[in-house]
């Protein structure tokens, strides 16, 4: 017999972890990884529009990684038996060494820029956003749960990148980037 996509064991508002227990699909958990599940969208929607070969690659990288945090916050911590990739702290340190490079290419930053200029910096800012998003209910989460600290750290540094990105591509784009004035 096929594999099905529907189960019909959700139709009242509940899902299992990885292990079998069942939670309402409104949890903090199930937001967690709902959330990264959505972050790693967006990070393909940048993937579909970059040309730049490297950058490619990292984004690649990155939603491979975004698949294991999912794994791990949708795995029961107690009941769950199966073997899971971990994060590694190299991973981190990819992200870091991009923002550097980026860093050393794209214009001193002198005051907060509005998001925007070209669909690939919004792009960006909406996948940075989502990637904050993401980390406020891991946090959440882990006020009562174990959760893995460098799955937090792991994606607080991706929201910088996504951010550094975003001038990236405002240089390589010859995009406008705005600078925040505020009204007063």
């Amino acid at each position: 017999m096929a594999f099905k996509i529907y189960t019909k064991t959700g139709d009242k508002g509940q899902t299992s972890l990885i292990g079998g227990t069942r939670l309402p699909k409104h949890h903090i958990r199930i937001e967690a990884y709902g959330t990264v599940d959505e972050l790693n969208s967006h990070i393909g929607l940048l993937r579909d529009v970059t040309e730049d070969k490297d950058t490619f690659d990292l984004l690649i990288s990155i939603q491979d990684r975004l698949f294991t945090i999912g794994s791990h916050l949708a795995a029961d911590p107690v009941k769950s038996k199966m073997q899971l990739p971990p994060i590694f702290e190299e991973d981190i340190v990819t992200l870091e060494k991009a923002i550097d490079g980026i860093d050393e290419v794209v214009p001193e930053m002198k005051s907060f820029v509005l998001p925007g200029g070209h669909v690939h910096v919004s792009y960006c800012h909406i996948a940075r956003c989502v990637c904050r998003r993401a980390e406020r209910a891991i946090l959440r989460l882990a006020e009562n749960e174990k959760v893995d600290e460098i799955h937090g750290k792991y994606l607080n540094r991706l929201s910088d990148y996504l951010f550094m990105l975003s001038r990236w591509y405002t240089l390589k784009l010859n995009a406008a980037e705005m600078a925040w004035k505020p009204k007063m």
